[in-house]
């Protein structure tokens, strides 16, 4: 088995906790490091895709509002400039110089933030199903959905808030009038608490806070870069207008950069094998991730 060693990373309000998988002084300019991150979801998640990539040097990331992970107000909001920061202090700690990356949903938010400021730092980026949703033509709905969600949070905890956001993200097609007016769902229906325990250190309410699902980066800049950018989405979350708003978020990016999403297979959890209860297909997404990252 691959040796794992747990490392630690002073930033800005935070101090990270990433782990690395294999010797980072075997890494090569043709085959460098290869990030692991998702947010608000931390490095646990990747695990059964590590596991399918035995060949390469693995950096697994808990973001600052995560796992290991520490932060000086963990009620704060957290932005993706911040995140993106944070990413940069990463791969200057790393020392490989650039980087390959696989970012899942809000970290492929972060990481296109990134590029766009430090376009040096990634070599390849497969971003999985950024839910840019500042970039869809119902971005100010969804946009006030995010804020209802963060109000029940404050009010009421996370068990309803977190309903809310599982309503949300299950949605397919516009967020439109339709959806704003019917009643919230019921926590007991994803098995999430329906009492307040008072805290309100949630690592997604953070993020939301912070804007990001709701901010776009300079695509300019992303589209100037050296980074070879390449966008996924997954194979059950729908198209650019029937779709969840991960998927058309992820079709609207691709285009926003002249591209054509490439398909993984699954859906947003497609790399997920068994991780928090949910299966995707861990060993055809694996392939399709090593075949996108040569190509």
């Amino acid at each position: 088995m691959t040796d794992t060693h747990r490392h630690t990373l002073d930033v800005p309000g935070a101090t990270l906790s990433y782990a690395v998988r294999g010797d980072l002084s075997a890494a090569t300019a043709g085959s460098p490091p290869l990030v692991l991150c998702g947010s608000p979801m931390d490095s646990t998640g990747f695990a059964s895709l590590a596991d399918r990539i035995p060949d390469r040097v693995l950096v697994l990331v808990d973001p600052r509002n995560t796992g290991h992970s520490l932060r000086q107000d963990p009620t704060a909001a957290v932005t993706p400039e911040e995140h993106a920061a944070d990413l940069h202090a990463l791969v200057e700690a790393l020392g490989s110089g650039p980087v390959d990356v696989f970012a899942s949903s809000g970290a492929a938010v972060n990481f296109l933030f990134l590029v766009a400021a430090h376009p040096g730092d990634v070599r390849t980026l497969v971003a999985h199903e950024p839910p840019m949703a500042g970039l869809l033509p119902d971005a100010d709905a969804i946009a006030a959905v995010c804020d209802e969600m963060v109000a029940t949070y404050d009010a009421s905890g996370v068990g309803p808030a977190m309903a809310r956001f599982i309503g949300l993200v299950m949605h397919r097609g516009p967020v439109g009038d339709e959806y704003r007016a019917a009643p919230p769902p019921d926590p007991a229906m994803f098995g999430m608490p329906t009492g307040d325990d008072g805290s309100r250190e949630d690592p997604l309410m953070a993020n939301l806070r912070g804007g990001g699902v709701t901010r776009v980066p300079d695509l300019d800049a992303v589209r100037a870069a050296p980074t070879r950018v390449v966008v996924g989405v997954g194979e059950e979350s729908g198209g650019p207008e029937d779709g969840e708003i991960a998927g058309r978020a992820a079709h609207a990016v691709a285009a926003a950069l002249g591209q054509q999403p490439v398909v993984f297979p699954g859906g947003h959890n497609g790399f997920l094998g068994g991780e928090f209860g949910q299966t995707g297909k861990p060993d055809e997404f694996a392939q399709r991730l090593l075949a996108v990252l040569v190509g």
